[in-house]
């Protein structure tokens, strides 16, 4: 007698089939008393069915019991399967990648190198360095260039400046982008306001609480979970997945960790007696919303991100920081480069050694 086995729930009990009389074919069929199915195995082998057994399931195997799945909720950005088997009944989720759309950190435009530019290389490094990093404004810029260099800029051309380059920073984070941070223990992950012409704007941003590395950050109109997917996927694409990822109470981040971290412990701070808390972000933001507070708001969405950008490259790449014993987050995280490299800004990538 061959042996009778449910294409839906994998049954093969002999005892577990009732005879349902034939189909169209003539063949026996038989309803599993597991999941209810109607089929006739002579049928299903001869691929008189769809559901033949050498054809590929639709759906991923159900990953507790390993029996067939249906689809019980299909969302933008993921899709929320269903074990057939009732005993079982597990429920679990499956991203899409290919839907999730890039963070805005990557819409960046501008020059990617320092050609036919009207003052020396000098002169512009010098420029950034005192915008991005000791928080000057572009006039006290201007003004310092004329008073310690003897250089007339024009603010406006220094302004110019802080947009122009995002793009070349970005290719270099590319090239030096941390080696390894899958095995990191806990990743921070929180959202603050910015104005851009008096609305409001959430920079959504990720770090790693070993390193202090900044690994993604994604610039949005909007407080729900599509923006949270957004800069997530970034992070887990290009640096995989940390033990714990640390978040607020806030309800849009429970969707994509779940999705796109399963392996991951979600830890919702409580409250600020808890154990674990979220000040290593805040912390950032707190230095983040200082620099933004001497810019006295941004003139467009497009200015905002790729002035986000770079100085989100020279927190990583530059700033030096007393908790990381005078190195920079990207140093902690394992990237070698001297200190002349971060003081110019690493301009060329294949000196970084």
């Amino acid at each position: 007698m061959t042996k009778v086995v449910c294409p839906r729930c994998n049954n093969n009990c002999s005892d577990k089939f009732y005879r349902f009389g034939f189909d169209n074919h003539g063949h026996q069929k038989y309803q599993c008393q597991e999941c209810f199915s109607q089929f006739a195995p002579k049928t299903l082998s001869k691929g008189g069915d769809k559901r033949g057994p050498n054809k590929p399931r639709k759906y991923p195997s159900c990953p507790k019991c390993g029996k067939a799945t249906f689809l019980h909720h299909d969302y933008e950005f993921y899709s929320n399967l269903r074990c057939w088997d009732k005993s079982c009944n597990h429920s679990f989720y499956v991203p899409k990648p290919q839907s999730i759309p890039e963070p805005s950190q990557l819409d960046i435009d501008g020059k990617v190198d320092f050609s036919n530019m009207r003052h020396s290389l000098h002169t512009v490094i010098r420029a950034l360095y005192l915008y991005f990093i000791n928080g000057s404004s572009t006039r006290g810029v201007s003004q310092f260039l004329i008073d310690c260099e003897g250089i007339k800029v024009s603010h406006v051309t220094i302004a110019d400046w802080t947009k122009k380059f995002a793009p070349l920073f970005l290719y270099i984070s590319r090239y030096l982008k941390p080696i390894d941070l899958d095995s990191s223990d806990e990743w921070h992950v929180d959202e603050t306001v910015i104005k851009i012409k008096g609305k409001r704007f959430y920079a959504w941003t990720v770090i790693d609480a070993e390193t202090r590395f900044v690994l993604a950050f994604h610039l949005s109109p909007y407080r729900d979970s599509q923006a949270a997917f957004k800069v997530l996927n970034y992070a887990k694409k290009h640096f995989g997945q940390p033990h714990s990822i640390v978040t607020d109470r806030y309800w849009a981040y429970n969707a994509p960790i779940k999705v796109l971290f399963p392996n991951s412990n979600h830890i919702r701070v409580e409250s600020f007696q808890d154990d674990i808390s979220n000040n290593l972000i805040e912390s950032f933001f707190q230095i983040f919303k200082s620099w933004v507070k001497q810019r006295r708001g941004f003139a467009s969405f497009q200015s905002a991100n790729k002035l986000i950008a770079v100085f989100v490259f020279a927190f990583n790449f530059v700033r030096t920081s007393n908790v990381l014993n005078q190195s920079t987050p990207a140093q902690v995280a394992g990237i070698n480069y001297s200190n002349r490299n971060r003081t110019f800004w690493l301009l060329h990538s294949n000196n970084a050694a």
